[in-house]
């Protein structure tokens, strides 16, 4: 594989792990539970104001109703005083005013169809949205769910790619002790043969040794002198009498 295609796996491989984090699932669907949840707060906002202008609505209509009673009463009492102008342009007041009311009814009844319809949205939106928290939380404890899962397979697969450099360490390691070892048998040696001074023994050991042997073997041969002319080694009193303490005796004679 060329240098130009290693580099273009290796920015692939970067680039698809970047997008996996820039797409995270659980980020994505609480973005849309938010914009859902602004949704229905805009909703509930509208059917606010609509039922504001329905109740300013409601109230003009009572002061009209109220007006339109009062100018049937006034013109019935004109015509009973006589005062049949009166009578007409009270009726005629009345008689727009019955216009007016008219179009606020209109007015008021499309505004109730409006917040009937607004509230159903709202109901609806309120509902889905509930649905979609649950579905959304159940999708996001099962991705976690995963990711750990992944991570921990990821994790073992790591360790079994690494069995091998732990085995090579160890094959290094009994080799560097092995080589320890025959190196300390190798100075012991030394050390005994005289090839290496023991820089810890004290001034002429090596002569107080060598004089120790000479008189050892000079003790063995008068011993063995003694018994060739029928006699025994020394033996001590405590040696004769035997016992627990016999050994305390030994080369004592």
């Amino acid at each position: 594989m060329s240098n130009t295609a290693r580099m273009r796996t290796i920015f692939r491989s970067k680039t698809s792990k970047a997008m996996d984090r820039m797409e995270d699932p659980r980020e994505t669907l609480d973005d849309n539970y938010e914009q859902q949840v602004k949704l229905l707060q805009q909703v509930r906002q509208a059917v606010a104001e609509v039922a504001t202008a329905k109740k300013r609505i409601e109230l003009q209509g009572q002061e009209m109703g109220e007006r339109y009673a009062r100018l049937g009463a006034q013109a019935r009492e004109a015509v009973v005083q006589g005062r049949e102008d009166l009578a007409r342009a009270a009726l005629e007041r009345r008689s727009l005013l019955e216009g007016q009311v008219a179009k606020l009814q209109d007015q008021y009844s499309a505004l109730q169809q409006q917040t009937a319809q607004l509230q159903d949205r709202e109901r609806r939106l309120s509902e889905q949205i509930a649905a979609f928290r649950i579905e959304k939380e159940t999708i996001k404890a099962t991705y976690t769910a995963s990711e750990a899962q992944v991570r921990a397979n990821e994790a073992v697969a790591g360790l079994g790619a690494s069995i091998h450099d732990v085995g090579t360490s160890l094959d290094r390691a009994r080799d560097r002790v092995a080589q320890m070892q025959a190196r300390a048998q190798a100075t012991d040696e030394l050390l005994a043969s005289g090839a290496l001074k023991d820089l810890t023994t004290a001034p002429d050991a090596d002569i107080e040794r060598q004089l120790s042997v000479i008189a050892a073997q000079a003790e063995v041969e008068r011993q063995l002198e003694a018994m060739r002319g029928g006699g025994s080694p020394d033996v001590t009193g405590s040696e004769r009498r035997g016992g627990p303490d016999a050994w305390l005796s030994i080369g004592q004679a």
